[in-house]
């Protein structure tokens, strides 16, 4: 399998799963994550799934800034409807990163582990998501903006073609390397920058 090779730099998720660890999947239930992962399930990498995956990454280390965040213990709120934009598609990786979901998760087994009804949508929000950790009720904002770092000047013809069916093979080649080149950058080169991400504490 063969994919851009800063999938491999992106700063990993450490979490404990005890659910995981019940259930004998992994040994003290500690779990990492990677960008990769995230890919693999989302079928693709943009800003998009880079901008869940930083946003999560940021917003555990807000949460959990002396310890290992707990997956099944974060509650994740969004502004938007789950069918809008991009929302829906953020929420897939969230979900899969701390394990919150709105209906369809488990329930859980003899009232512990349940997953279902920690991930809210259209929550009427200023912020791109809202993470809240369930055991002591703290909670961070987090905004994200990747019109901050906005795509090469010759990705946007290379986009015209493809996306009108006239590219060539090598077309689509040249398109897939400009794309991941922004979301490299994304990733890599900003993924301390405040104007694209940031996290703010809700008192």
């Amino acid at each position: 399998m063969q994919y851009p090779t800063f999938f491999n730099e992106v700063e990993t998720i450490e979490i404990v799963d005890p659910l995981s660890m019940v259930l004998g999947a992994f040994e003290g239930g500690n779990i990492t994550f990677n960008y990769l992962d995230v890919v693999k399930s989302a079928g693709h990498s943009c800003p998009t799934v880079a901008g869940a995956y930083l946003i999560t990454l940021k917003a555990l280390q807000a949460l959990y800034p002396h310890d290992t965040p707990v997956r099944g213990n974060i509650k994740v709120a969004f502004k938007e409807p789950m069918e809008e934009g991009v929302a829906g598609v953020i929420g897939n990786v969230v979900s899969q990163l701390t394990g919150a979901t709105d209906k369809s998760g488990f329930k859980g087994l003899n009232g512990k582990f349940a997953r279902h009804s920690l991930m809210e949508f259209n929550a009427g929000l200023h912020s791109s998501g809202r993470f809240t950790r369930v055991d002591t009720g703290a909670s961070v904002d987090v905004f994200y903006n990747p019109n901050v770092v906005p795509p090469l000047p010759d990705m946007q013809p290379l986009m015209q073609k493809v996306m009108g069916g006239s590219a060539e093979p090598e077309d689509i080649k040249a398109f897939g390397i400009f794309w991941q080149e922004r979301v490299e950058r994304i990733l890599i080169e900003n993924s301390d920058n405040s104007e694209m991400i940031r996290v703010e504490s809700v008192s």
